[in-house]
């Protein structure tokens, strides 16, 4: 079962509940799928690194056999290639890398090359095997990276995945969550959390995703996503509380169900109704 931990923001408690909840599953697989800025193996300081480069292909010009038809140009839709004062100008950080620039060339000048946009590591820290995309600065897309994290040649199936996803609800993050089987949405309890909890419960909606919410940092005064939720009829699947203890164990990149009893059997709860809720849709849906 792949569960995906997403939200409308960085900062909202995500790779927190998307941590405790792996650990909490004892024998599970972590998937770090927020490549541009990755922060999971801070808290479980993976052991046994493997390390793999990911490459991209773009393409590579031959000026020679090149006779100016900007075929090539106009088929690219992100305007990656451009033929100026005579030459094939290659704008590598917006090219997306489909090949087709090659395909239309009528002079064959067009071939391919390798490009570097990143890694992946894989390393586990007791019984978690722990995958960590990471982005180079200045690349546009992590896209290659995380479909690379999410091969399942890299992680076994019959363990329980957790996707901590990127922040918001672009391109990246949908490419996260294709695959999932359930959604595990986090939202603070303000109204600018509602706004951004709004943002990925369309996202999932869209997309066909069962889902439900786990209200992070609740204080005991009213709490305007809560209210969301219950407009809304989403399953809430769990509220933690607004704890100084629980936000030291944090910062601290340490992980809360390690720390404290009260805090297993939280997050424990919270595991048993992910499950439950993600086998019930199972059941009830085509």
């Amino acid at each position: 079962m792949k569960i995906a931990v997403l939200s409308g923001k960085g900062g909202t408690g995500k790779t927190f509940v998307s941590v405790n909840l792996a650990t909490v599953a004892k024998t599970s697989t972590y998937i770090d799928c927020d490549v541009e800025e990755p922060n999971g193996h801070l808290f479980f300081k993976p052991e046994k690194i493997q390390e793999e480069e990911i490459t991209v292909q773009i393409p590579k010009v031959d000026n020679e056999l090149c006779n100016g038809c900007r075929k090539c140009a106009d088929f690219c839709n992100f305007n990656a290639l451009a033929y100026i004062k005579n030459k094939l100008i290659v704008f590598e950080d917006v090219c997306h890398s489909c090949g087709g620039c090659s395909l239309v060339c009528p002079e064959k000048a067009l071939t391919e090359k390798e490009k570097t946009i990143g890694k992946v590591q894989k390393g586990v820290s007791d019984e978690v095997i722990i995958l960590t995309g990471i982005l180079n600065i200045g690349e546009a897309s992590g896209i290659p990276i995380i479909k690379n994290l999410l091969n399942t040649e890299k992680y076994r199936q019959d363990l329980l995945t957790f996707i901590d996803c990127p922040p918001g609800s672009a391109c990246i993050v949908m490419e996260s969550i294709r695959d999932a089987d359930y959604c595990v949405l986090v939202a603070e309890p303000t109204l600018f959390g509602v706004h951004n909890l709004n943002m990925v419960y369309e996202l999932v909606t869209l997309m066909k995703k069962p889902f439900g919410v786990v209200l992070n940092k609740c204080l005991e005064e009213e709490n305007p996503a809560e209210k969301f939720c219950l407009e809304k009829n989403i399953k809430i699947l769990g509220k933690i509380p607004f704890d100084s203890e629980l936000a030291t164990i944090n910062s601290n990149a340490e992980i809360a169900v390690n720390k404290n009893g009260k805090y297993r059997k939280l997050f424990s709860s919270i595991l048993d109704t992910v499950i439950e809720e993600a086998k019930n849709e199972t059941t009830t849906s085509p």
